[in-house]
């Protein structure tokens, strides 16, 4: 995936925290094996955050800090970090040593470290990072998933249940299709087509469908395109899912019912759609455009969807929907 769209805030943030439990299966097995999956696991955002807000090292996907439960040992409970890195970044190891020491210097709590590298470097791939002197040894070893070993696998990746399966063949066929807008097409409507013929439930349809159209961009005429092919889908299936929910918000940035029959949860979903929309127009948003956004209304966020496409500037989008 290009440089360009890296952002903390995607949709890998929200795949991982919806499916970990395939996360791990998929990329770290051996791993998941030692976790009790019949405890509950936690997420700890804003934990993450104090660790780490003045040890920054540069553009990743996203990094994310779970507690979780082991079946075994002395310590029935610890951290893991994972770091999903879009880019090759010398200090990459660096950062991987420097956040598990100081997640466990504040909580005192073993600590496992796991990174998932979607650069298109096929030979970088760092397991390590430490140094020796005086006679002292301070290094710290990480598994590592590359997703470009999994280049000659995307049929098998599309056989998979797992979503991970999906979300990785997706990634691979981003990087295999840049610049070439009818292949991307063609794939993203494999991919699409694909979410139907699992019988998957709706919101996990929802959720791959979202990250499919994050990697798998388009040229607007195209994108037009798939939501004519989304719509004859969705018939032909008597299904309304993503057409339902995504169709308008790609168009103007609004979700409605995406957690269906909670509106805490639907305004949640539409807070992030709509940061993602206008992530794609005007950048990385500041932090007082977050907030806005955090503290919104489920009309409000609607009412800012309608001017997504008008408003010139971000602050020219939020003050005169303010009005």
């Amino acid at each position: 995936m290009d440089a360009s769209n890296d952002q903390y805030d995607s949709p890998w943030k929200e795949a991982i925290e919806r499916y970990f439990p395939e996360f791990m299966a998929f990329y770290f097995p051996d791993a998941s094996g030692e976790i009790d999956w019949s405890k509950e696991h936690v997420f700890l955002d804003q934990e993450l955050r104090a660790v780490v807000q003045d040890a920054e090292f540069g553009t990743r996907f996203v990094d994310r800090l779970v507690r979780v439960t082991v079946l075994s040992g002395d310590e029935r409970w610890i951290y893991i970090h994972v770091e999903v890195q879009g880019t090759q970044q010398a200090e990459f190891a660096e950062r991987m040593f420097v956040y598990n020491y100081r997640i466990f210097d504040r909580y005192k709590r073993p600590v496992a470290s796991l990174a998932v590298l979607a650069d298109e470097h096929k030979h970088w791939k760092p397991t390590s990072y430490g140094f020796a002197v005086l006679g002292c040894r301070h290094t710290l070893e990480f598994p590592v998933a590359k997703l470009t070993d999994y280049e000659d696998k995307v049929d098998e990746l599309l056989a998979s249940e797992n979503a991970f399966g999906l979300i990785t063949a997706a990634h691979i066929l981003t990087q295999k299709t840049r610049k070439k807008h009818q292949e991307r097409y063609e794939a993203k409507l494999r991919l699409i087509r694909l979410l139907y013929e699992r019988q998957w439930d709706k919101q996990r349809v929802i959720d791959l469908f979202s990250v499919v159209d994050w990697l798998l961009q388009l040229p607007e005429w195209l994108n037009s395109q798939v939501l004519q092919e989304l719509e004859t889908i969705e018939e032909s299936k008597k299904v309304r899912y993503v057409t339902s929910v995504e169709r308008i918000g790609m168009a103007k940035g609004i979700a409605e019912g995406r957690l269906e029959g909670r509106v805490e949860g639907r305004v949640e979903g539409e807070s992030r759609l709509l940061r993602r929309l206008l992530e794609r127009r005007f950048g990385v948003l500041p932090e007082w455009a977050s907030e806005q956004l955090i503290s919104a209304s489920e009309e409000q966020l609607e009412a800012w969807g309608e001017e997504l496409l008008t408003a010139p500037t971000l602050e020219a989008f939020f003050k005169q929907t303010n009005l």
